[in-house]
């Protein structure tokens, strides 16, 4: 049996607004700067796609916790309220069709249904002033988990990180706004968590307004995470990714939020 090498940097990120959704991340240095952002280039999903199961673990039940990390979060009053629509906006999402969709990838152990937002917080202590590196992140998320800031994870549990505006994330030899506008990862294969960078650039808006951009790229790296946790062991397409990034930056309206498509190997497209 031909071993397969996955290249993890690749497969947790959500790329930007960009006519290209698979690639890596050394390509996007090669490209000049008016290719990256170009929001009248829209993504088609490749016709031979196919999502395969690696036997790694799913999340069954995902119990989506927030994290709001920077000054903003704890003192802007526009930030405060659009943390407050976010929380909202997991709310409503974890009970709507958009879970129901991600059931087609049930296994015998994993029965995928309906999720819930457990919890929020916001953190202005130890923020970045300017960029943050993933290795750095886990550390943050580590010490909130160690310090009984965040409730500690369980096998359902997904933290979702948003960052400040302005804070440039690096993973991978990429940074945010550069080469892609949110990941997901583990620790161990066993936590799990979201990493959402402000979107402050054409290549991550792509055409939609602040809100509209991360309700979108949330749902692109929830629904991997359930699919997904530990990139590239679920639900994977060795030659098109992970079930968002095959769909990337094509929309619908769920529950009155903007969410991304995703890919149903049942219906042989993106629903």
């Amino acid at each position: 049996m031909e071993k397969i090498f996955y290249d993890p940097d690749v497969i947790r990120v959500a790329g930007l607004h960009h006519p290209k959704p698979h690639f890596n991340l050394s390509d996007l240095h090669e490209k000049e700067d008016s290719e990256l952002f170009d929001p009248k280039k829209h993504e088609v999903a490749p016709a031979n796609a196919h999502l395969v199961y690696n036997n790694g673990p799913l999340i069954a039940n995902v119990e989506v916790f927030t994290v709001f990390w920077g000054k903003s979060w704890t003192t802007d009053a526009s930030f405060i309220a659009l943390a407050t629509k976010i929380n909202k906006f997991f709310t409503d999402i974890l009970v709507t069709p958009l879970m129901d969709q991600m059931g087609e990838y049930s296994t015998p152990k994993y029965k995928i249904g309906h999720g819930k937002l457990t919890g929020t917080k916001s953190f202005a202590t130890n923020a970045p002033a300017h960029s943050i590196t993933d290795a750095s992140i886990q550390t943050a998320l580590k010490g909130w988990i160690a310090n009984h800031n965040v409730p500690a994870p369980n096998a359902n549990t997904l933290y979702f990180i948003y960052m400040d505006s302005g804070i440039k994330v690096q993973m991978g030899g990429g940074s945010s706004c550069s080469n892609f506008c949110g990941y997901h990862n583990d620790i161990v294969n066993k936590t799990f968590y979201a990493v959402m960078p402000f979107p402050s650039c054409s290549g991550c808006l792509g055409g939609l307004t602040a809100y509209n951009a991360l309700t979108a790229t949330s749902s692109h790296e929830l629904c991997e995470a359930i699919t997904d946790p530990v990139p590239g062991h679920g639900w994977y397409d060795q030659q098109n990714g992970e079930i968002g990034d095959i769909c990337a930056w094509q929309f619908k309206t769920v529950a009155g939020y903007t969410v991304q498509l995703e890919w149903s190997n049942k219906a042989k497209k993106c629903i």
